[in-house]
């Protein structure tokens, strides 16, 4: 019989990662897994401590990027759903039954929860507050005008949405996403997308293929997520992010280019600082109104250390701007998809989006 569940875990020189991941996976609860790690030409001994944990070891001899290493590992997969998780993950005891019960008639993907974990430092206590993962809510689906998405990212600033609920969602993380077998084998990763946005994309193109199919994030499928506690990786994600971006905007151009207007409004008033001195004490001020929230957890739970974050998320969107304008030079010949290859038929009669029994 095949497994309930197979798990694709893309690895590059994650060896420790892999190792955590894989104790996880052997701690889960009431469900029968189909492990695989996808060594994406690593240099260490990732394809070493995976065999020694029983998992199914597929090698690429070379690097080939992250949605390469995935495709590896959903053309290997048997089970009705694939999940996928990041080798600097640790999934919960009941990770993989919870995602596993929350398909039903209709869905496309599951999704749950990924919650920063690591050393306890200044930066971790920040990727909790401020979580870069994520999913993408549905109200980003109601409107693609510059105004609305400006209006829902000033409103998430001033009124974070800190939802724990069952729930359709516009995209899934790719840290902790599952699809169904049939419909992520018919649709595939694009390898163009080494890192960063490759699941909206993904999710994009489900959407695409299967208008009708829904995409749910369940609150009882936790991931922890290990980040290295230091701005630079944080930094350099969101640069990587920002990359990722590009390249979305240069395949769908429909959609808007993600770029965070915080970090252009601070440059041009310190510009103008050098003929109205006045207006560096505004730049330095202005990220504590821009964000609000650091200056609102320092006031209430008494953390002036919370006042830095501010600061830190005007970084992260800087680095993002700058990846930004990094990939539409560096892919400015990407081909973008084609407007008219909706599928017009109802995928209600194909059994991919029917249910698991």
């Amino acid at each position: 019989m095949p497994a309930d569940l197979s798990v694709v875990i893309c690895s590059l020189n994650g060896a420790a990662g892999v190792d955590r991941c894989l104790r996880a996976l052997a701690a889960q609860k009431d469900v029968d897994l189909q492990v695989i790690v996808v060594d994406d030409g690593s240099t260490d001994d990732t394809s070493e401590v995976a065999a020694e944990h029983g998992a199914t070891v597929l090698r690429h001899e070379t690097n080939g990027g992250l949605s390469a290493a995935r495709n590896t590992g959903i053309r290997a997969a048997t089970a009705p759903v694939v999940a996928f998780l990041d080798d600097d993950c640790e999934p919960e005891p009941e990770w993989a039954r919870e995602l596993i019960d929350a398909y039903e008639d209709g869905v496309l993907g599951v999704g749950g929860p990924v919650v920063p974990d690591g050393p306890a430092n200044f930066m971790l206590g920040f990727l909790r507050r401020n979580n870069p993962l994520l999913p993408l809510e549905m109200n980003l689906a109601h409107s693609e005008k510059l105004l609305y998405r400006l209006y829902l990212y000033v409103l998430r600033q001033w009124v974070p949405e800190q939802r724990c609920d069952r729930r359709e969602v516009y995209t899934l993380v790719g840290a902790n996403m599952s699809f169904r077998r049939e419909v992520i084998a018919e649709v595939g990763a694009d390898e163009r997308f080494r890192f960063g946005a490759d699941e909206l994309d993904i999710c994009l193109r489900l959407r695409r293929q299967f208008p009708e199919g829904r995409l749910i994030v369940t609150p009882g499928s936790v991931v922890r997520h290990h980040f290295h506690g230091s701005l630079r990786d944080t930094l350099r994600r969101s640069r990587a992010y920002g990359r990722g971006g590009a390249m979305l905007y240069l395949k769908w151009p429909t959609m808007r280019p993600t770029i965070f207007p915080g970090p252009v409004l601070v440059l041009t008033l310190l510009f103008a600082s050098v003929f109205f001195p006045v207006l560096l004490a505004v730049a330095i001020a202005l990220p504590q109104l821009m964000y609000p929230m650091g200056l609102r957890l320092a006031v209430a739970r008494r953390q002036p250390a919370c006042l830095v974050d501010p600061y830190v998320r005007l970084a992260q969107e800087t680095y993002g701007n700058i990846g930004l304008i990094q990939g539409l030079r560096r892919y400015r010949g990407f081909t973008p998809e084609p407007s008219t290859a909706v599928k017009e038929e109802s995928p209600r009669g194909k059994t991919a989006v029917g249910s698991l029994t």
